[in-house]
């Protein structure tokens, strides 16, 4: 993995960046309208430029499996625009019953509240700390360089016989596992924080239950 990779990796996160909830309309939407807006918005995070961020479909279907509350004569809130942007942000790490669970709270609670703090408050106090995080990042992916760059080493007897070519490869590998090992290990803590969350809520329901038969 040459060094001019790396520098494209940076210069990619660099890029990537979250919608802010000042950015979202102040009127509803219409179902169209919202899946423009995500289009121009998070467009940056397409792997593929025929990707759709959102289509109709999945906002169907996010309403039927009560992962986004229904709209209210077909238009779409800002509270509704903040959902599917944590949807979006989530979809690709977790299964939409997980994130059924994980927004539920939010959902029973902040989208139709007036108290404080408001579904914006709670999506802005989340992101502040995204620059932050992207920082930490870049240094952990500089990281991970150096010691994929270190790896299949010409001093190490099993690895003496291998051409530059074959090392370049295997050092691209080496840095791919890396990454992967630590998506890998953070998506298992997720998991396990969704499923003590779905415990809770279970609980909760049986309790409330109980509480309606006597």
């Amino acid at each position: 993995m040459d060094e001019k990779l790396l520098n494209e990796l940076i210069e990619y996160l660099k890029n990537l960046h979250h919608v802010h909830a000042s950015q979202l309309p102040s009127l509803d939407l219409y179902m169209d309208q919202v899946t423009g807006f995500m289009e121009e918005h998070l467009a940056p995070m397409r792997r593929y430029a025929e990707d759709k961020a959102l289509t109709k479909t999945m906002i169907n279907n996010y309403a039927k499996n009560k992962i986004l509350p229904p709209p209210a004569g077909k238009r779409y809130s800002k509270n509704h625009m903040l959902i599917l942007l944590f949807i979006y942000y989530y979809k690709s790490m977790l299964s939409l019953s997980d994130i059924a669970t994980i927004l539920r709270p939010l959902n029973e609670n902040y989208f139709n509240s007036r108290k404080k703090p408001q579904l914006k408050d709670i999506y802005e106090e989340i992101f502040s700390y995204a620059n932050v995080e992207m920082q930490n990042v870049m240094e952990d992916v500089k990281a991970r360089y150096e010691k994929a760059q270190s790896s299949f080493s010409e001093k190490d007897p099993s690895f003496q016989e291998l051409s530059e070519e074959e090392r370049e490869e295997l050092r691209n590998f080496f840095y791919l596992s890396l990454l992967a090992f630590d998506v890998y290990l953070k998506k298992q803590l997720m998991e396990k924080i969704v499923d003590d969350m779905a415990g809770k809520q279970e609980k909760k329901e049986k309790t409330a239950g109980k509480r309606k038969k006597n």
